[in-house]
């Protein structure tokens, strides 16, 4: 009886460190991938306040994980780190699901955007093609040159839409339309003072 009454803490030792918390490690590997997948989505493009919530939170998670794993292993509670896996995990599947929808709405202004810009560029070179030569020769050509090189900087867009850039991809088509109408203006300021040059036609008699 002595020997089982010396061994009975030992026993109650035992079983509460085999009852210790541990760490709720599916939870976290389930958040950390969340937020992974939401990366990967353009949260941190398209979203980027809400993204950098999550990223928050998994931060939080983190040291929640660590202040308890620093505890006597009879203290430890992972009670909150459970509660903020959870939270991490709902947000990032929420902002994933708004990421996708503002990205889809990004590629559809890109397209829009990319389309506006070519028939600018397309107008302009049309009105090139169309300008007389004079005296004002040399500054057409000019012109001309700035024209065909936005008729170029449109396959950097498409390269934007093609890699999925499409925040990108909108500025550069939107500055290439911009550029369009000034180089068209130019044209057209020009041709005016071409035809401003030309001596009148003799009235018949």
């Amino acid at each position: 009886m002595r020997i089982h009454s010396a061994l009975l803490p030992v026993l109650c030792t035992l079983a509460l460190l085999a009852g210790c918390a541990q760490p709720p490690t599916d939870q976290i590997n389930a958040a950390e991938q969340a937020v992974k997948e939401a990366q990967q989505s353009g949260a941190a493009t398209y979203v980027a306040n809400d993204y950098a919530k999550i990223e928050g939170l998994l931060g939080a998670l983190k040291k929640e994980v660590a202040d308890q794993d620093a505890k006597f292993a009879l203290l430890r509670d992972y009670g909150k780190a459970e509660q903020l896996a959870a939270s991490a995990k709902a947000e990032a599947e929420r902002v994933k699901t708004e990421a996708v929808k503002k990205m889809e709405e990004a590629k559809d202004g890109a397209l829009q955007a990319h389309r506006v810009a070519q028939e600018a560029v397309k107008s302009t070179l049309e009105l090139v093609a169309k300008a007389p030569t004079g005296k004002d020769r040399a500054a057409l050509e000019s012109i001309k040159t700035d024209a065909e090189a936005l008729k170029a900087s449109l396959n950097d867009v498409q390269m934007m839409i093609d890699k999925a850039d499409y925040l990108a991809a909108q500025t550069k088509a939107k500055a290439i339309h911009e550029k369009s109408q000034a180089v068209s203006h130019e044209i057209e300021a020009a041709l005016a003072k071409i035809g401003k040059g030309k001596p009148a036609a003799a009235k018949r008699k």
